[in-house]
């Protein structure tokens, strides 16, 4: 079960999956409500949350703490 966006964590790092693509990212900061500043741990891009849900939910979402 996924955990909810507004249980995320700044400083926490985190697997995304969602429609076919997994992603390891890190909560840099909040934004606003369930929005936040994050940075993909692969290709040390920064994004936001909602830039990544935009398309949508897909039926393999997912997304859990990395404990490392």
């Amino acid at each position: 079960m996924p955990i909810a966006l507004d249980n995320l964590r700044v400083g926490r790092k985190y697997q995304l999956i969602n429609m076919g693509e997994i992603r390891q990212l890190e909560i840099i900061s909040r934004l606003r409500g369930t929005n936040f500043k994050v940075k993909d741990l692969d290709t040390l891009e920064f994004y936001t949350i909602e830039e990544l849900l935009q398309w949508g939910i897909g039926k393999d979402y997912d997304i859990d703490e990395i404990y490392r």
